[in-house]
């Protein structure tokens, strides 16, 4: 998920013209929107019988459907899944039409292995630990999970307003996830309670694979761009999918003994005892995983989170030197051949969930509300794909180099500001 609270909007949804009977189309973002209102509704009352329940906002998202709700006097926030695929790729008609969403949803709501019932039972089970904080869930029932706010600035917000301490801001963040990045870690979770929605190898592969893949490729960016940037768009990404699948076949083997937090991102770390105090975690997306996963993912969605705020120059360059202390920081004791290796590891996660997030934007129905940096993505999609572009050619054209993170981080900082 994007954000579970990030600045909250309106709602304005276009409902399209009724189709032709007996033609099969996806399903209507209003449906979407309906059904998941009625689900809040009928998990509360299953929940906590009797008490009011006012849906107050909602949390613009292109994974889930969230809405801030107020259940009697508490204030919390409650996410729906459908069949535990993005919103996306739903009302592209993944899943079908909407009434075989509907029969499909009715069964998976019930199945204890459902996303969402992964999802909290993984910060039940992180609450029980000293390490990492995590927001505590409130309630989950009907396919809903609810869960306690979290007050404070996020580290995105920090980031801008101490650029001078990114190195250590971050550091604070992984601390929090000592335990689950030491060997051994992964015998804390049932091999069934991993969240692999949220890999960015296997999103990747799943996006980007075969015909499909490349039918998406052509098509990605149709409802919200005009057709010259949108062919641009796709020679852009035709190139760099090609050589990061050629890069992930020199990836690590996905599975180890240790645990990756799996969907760290700069909005889901909390700062509600000050930049000085132990964050508090959102989202989680627990998987078996080396920690050079939660850094990838951590990089990515910082440098998008610059490319779509566009601070000026100091600002940028403050903040992604500070990253790049930070990861190198993360390779001491290596070997040179290691740190180089374990670098060009970092930057192809790093360009595989770029492009899994940026096209997820590019690719969402016109009538689909985003978040506000989703918004300002999808207008500065082709400079972020040229670095994209530019960097997975580097890596893919020539042996691991000493200076390949610098003139990465580089090519980052030409985008962000």
């Amino acid at each position: 998920m994007d954000n579970w609270q990030p600045r909250e909007a309106p709602v304005t949804v276009t409902v399209p013209a009724v189709p032709a009977q007996g033609v099969e189309t996806p399903p209507r973002v209003v449906d979407v929107f309906v059904y998941a209102a009625t689900q809040i509704h009928r998990a509360a009352a299953e929940i906590w019988p009797g008490v009011p329940v006012e849906l107050q906002c909602h949390v613009p998202s292109v994974t889930g459907y969230v809405h801030r709700t107020r259940v009697g006097e508490r204030t919390l926030y409650a996410k729906t899944s459908l069949l535990g695929v993005s919103l996306v790729s739903l009302l592209r008609g993944a899943c079908g039409p909407w009434p075989a969403v509907l029969e499909k949803q009715r069964e998976y709501v019930q199945q204890p292995d459902g996303l969402l019932q992964r999802e909290a039972a993984q910060l039940r089970t992180l609450a029980d630990l000293d390490q990492p904080r995590v927001c505590a869930v409130a309630g989950l029932a009907e396919g809903v999970i609810f869960t306690e706010p979290v007050a404070g600035p996020s580290l995105g917000d920090l980031l801008f307003v101490r650029p001078g301490d990114t190195a250590e801001l971050l550091t604070l963040a992984f601390d929090e996830l000592r335990p689950l990045h030491r060997a051994g870690a992964a015998l804390r979770l049932d091999p069934a309670g991993v969240i692999g929605e949220r890999s960015i190898s296997g999103t990747f592969l799943r996006k980007f694979n075969g015909l499909s893949g490349a039918t998406y490729v052509e098509r990605v960016g149709a409802e919200r761009r005009e057709s010259q940037t949108c062919k641009e768009l796709a020679e852009l990404l035709r190139g760099s999918v090609e050589r990061l699948r050629r890069l992930r076949m020199m990836l690590p083997a996905p599975v180890g003994t240790t645990l990756a937090y799996g969907d760290l991102k700069p909005e889901h770390v909390v700062f509600s005892d000050g930049a000085d105090g132990r964050p508090v975690l959102l989202d989680p997306g627990l998987t078996r995983a080396a920690p050079m996963v939660d850094v990838a993912k951590l990089l990515s969605r910082t440098v998008l989170l610059l490319a779509a705020r566009q601070p000026d120059a100091a600002t940028a360059r403050q903040v992604l030197d500070g990253f790049g202390t930070f990861a190198l920081a993360r390779t001491v004791g290596m070997s040179g051949e290691g740190r180089r290796s374990s670098l060009r590891h970092l930057l192809t996660l790093w360009l595989m969930d770029t492009l899994n997030i940026l096209t997820t934007y590019l690719s969402a129905p016109a009538t689909l509300p985003l978040p506000p940096l989703g918004l300002a993505l999808v207008e500065r999609a082709v400079p972020v794909c040229r670095l994209v572009d530019s960097v997975s050619a580097e890596l893919v054209n020539g042996p691991a180099r000493r200076d390949e993170w610098d003139r990465a981080l580089g090519e980052a900082m030409a985008v962000t500001s």
